[in-house]
């Protein structure tokens, strides 16, 4: 007997297809234009196309796009999803990410994870990212690629870090794998990860796609921090 799908933050029962409880639906802060053209952050005003941080410095990846912001009505969802083996509710957050990414998909030829470093992945037995880009190939129709990227070293947590720490901490961390770098010659690429803090492992992941060959990179993501809020 199938048991019925649970609200992916408070865990109580809810009626088929699953998702949030009213209770915690109106908690999660859903992300809605007017956003930054490149790096997604929600603008003040409507009129302002890029913000001022994207403008300073232009990320190597040409979009990117969350679901909703990162604070305190979202983090169980999350923490669950990363930690917890939260998985039977990975369709439900694909299906929300497929929506803000509707234009990058419709242009991508691969889905590539944020990869873990082995021995995170061995003992957490599952990388939450690739388990929602091989949700998002299901939706969109864009094959995934969960190993076409690889982390050269293992680098230290990235919580509680600083930013400047934190692109530091992953600078040269990730390389395409040998045997899809012609996969991804010349293809346009979405990296995938769960969360989006600062920018600096998406800004890593771009870089290595590009250096190998990459014609363009967009950045989906589930949520993301926006300035101002706590890192976590």
């Amino acid at each position: 007997m199938a048991l019925p799908p649970r609200c992916l933050a408070c865990q109580e029962p809810l009626a088929p297809p699953g998702g949030l409880c009213p209770d915690c639906w109106p908690m999660v802060r859903f992300l809605s234009e007017p956003l930054c053209e490149r790096c997604g952050i929600p603008l003040e005003a409507p009129g302002q196309d890029i913000c001022g941080h994207c403008v300073a410095e232009p990320p190597a990846y040409d979009r990117a796009r969350a679901v909703f912001a990162y604070e305190d009505g979202s983090r169980e969802l999350v923490l669950r999803l990363k930690h917890a083996d939260a998985l039977a509710g990975v369709p439900v957050l694909a299906r929300w990410m497929a929506r803000p990414g509707a234009d990058m998909l419709r242009q991508a030829d691969w889905l590539v994870p944020v990869p873990l470093h082995w021995r995170r992945l061995f003992q957490r037995r599952y990388n939450q990212s690739a388990e929602l880009a091989r949700a998002l190939a299901r939706i969109a129709g864009v094959p995934a690629l969960p190993d076409g990227l690889v982390r050269v070293r293992k680098t230290p947590s990235q919580g509680g870090l600083s930013r400047r720490r934190r692109r530091a901490n992953v600078l040269g961390a990730f390389a395409v794998a040998d045997r899809h770098r012609h996969r991804i010659d010349g293809r346009r690429v979405i990296v995938v990860d769960d969360v989006m803090t600062t920018g600096a492992t998406a800004e890593a992941c771009a870089t290595a796609l590009l250096a190998a060959g990459a014609s363009g990179v967009d950045v989906l993501c589930l949520a993301r921090v926006e300035a101002g809020t706590p890192l976590p």
